[in-house]
């Protein structure tokens, strides 16, 4: 029977100093957190979103920050702004996005917040997004030309390459844009044929280049008559 007792309790009684000490220290920390005062706050929480299908695009505006107001010990609302671990996050499921609009509501089963801390109410409580197919297409590139015919020179020729430049995004954005531009190219001093370096760029936002938009841009100046 006594061995029976020992091997029952000899988990038990093992460092049972060590144990008494951490039970009284868990105890203490429950009672300062239990003892602080009950607060409430409003915090910007990021925007996340997480499965979005791989042929699906988003072609509204994306809200960066959502504002919570939040409840919990004031220890653990202060804690908010410095660490980086506890600041609040909203996180959007958009596995189902087709295209149109699609309304998703902000609440418990998407906001993660610390341990501790209860959420009131988000402002805005939905976020309200439109979505399209991604399509891709071919733009020709455009290029702009400054202070041409200050030193009594003139365009003879022009060459770019390469002359089009694949872009990607929504479909309906990628319907809208006709042509790529480049930065402006100054001819003021050139008198021969001379090649530039350019980056070219699309006004729509939400498109972007499948590929580096650098081109490269052949003038060859003549005098003017």
């Amino acid at each position: 029977m006594t061995r029976i007792l020992k091997r029952i309790l000899g988990p038990v009684v093992q460092n049972f100093g060590w144990k008494v000490l951490a039970l009284a220290v868990a105890a203490l920390i429950w009672a300062l957190v239990a003892s602080e005062p009950e607060m409430s706050t409003i915090a910007s929480a990021r925007l996340e979103y997480a499965n979005l299908p791989e042929d699906m695009e988003i072609s509204s505006d994306l809200p960066e920050t959502v504002r919570l107001e939040l409840q919990g010990p004031s220890g653990e609302l202060s804690d908010l702004g410095e660490n980086r671990g506890a600041r609040p996050a909203v996180v959007l499921d958009m596995s189902h996005a087709r295209p149109g609009e699609r309304t998703f509501a902000i609440g418990l089963d998407n906001v993660k917040v610390a341990r501790g801390i209860r959420l009131v109410r988000a402002i805005p409580s939905q976020v309200r997004l439109q979505f399209d197919r991604r399509a891709t297409g071919s733009v020709p590139v455009t290029v702009r030309f400054e202070g041409e015919g200050q030193n009594g020179y003139e365009r003879a020729h022009v060459e770019v390459s390469p002359a089009s430049l694949s872009i990607v995004g929504p479909a309906g954005h990628v319907r809208r844009v006709t042509a790529a531009s480049t930065d402006p190219v100054d001819l003021s001093s050139v008198v021969g044929p001379s090649q530039f370096r350019v980056s070219a760029y699309v006004a729509d936002s939400y498109v972007r280049f499948v590929d580096p938009p650098l081109v490269t841009v052949t003038v060859t100046m003549k005098r003017k008559p």
